[in-house]
């Protein structure tokens, strides 16, 4: 089955999910042939292992906090923070809590 992505003018709710955090699934919110959005669901000591991707990415930790590292270099981002990666540059994220986060992509062809 076709993962179903919201439409133009289309609204979404991004806030806390609060007390739903722990049944909540990470899911790809938007894609299109130039940008990916990406609601992020991590529980508390679980991992993303080290990877890249081709395009600049902001991560936006929403609740929860979570640990962003690249180049030996780490980044705590707590709820309300925002992180900018360069294209390309490896990186891994640990939930440090249980953490949602909203990921944006900038896909290059």
């Amino acid at each position: 089955m076709a993962i179903q992505h919201i439409s133009s003018g289309e609204v979404v709710d991004v806030l806390p999910l609060g007390s739903r955090l722990a049944t909540e699934k990470t899911v790809a919110l938007f894609k299109s042939d130039q940008l990916e959005v990406i609601r992020l669901v991590l529980l508390a000591g679980k991992s993303l292992p080290p990877h890249s991707v081709a395009g600049e990415f902001i991560i936006q930790c929403i609740e929860g906090s979570i640990d962003v590292t690249t180049d030996g270099e780490s980044h705590v981002l707590g709820a309300g923070q925002m992180l900018y990666m360069a294209a390309r540059l490896p990186h891994g994220v640990v939930a440090l809590q249980d953490s949602s986060a909203l990921l944006t992509i900038v896909l290059h062809k």
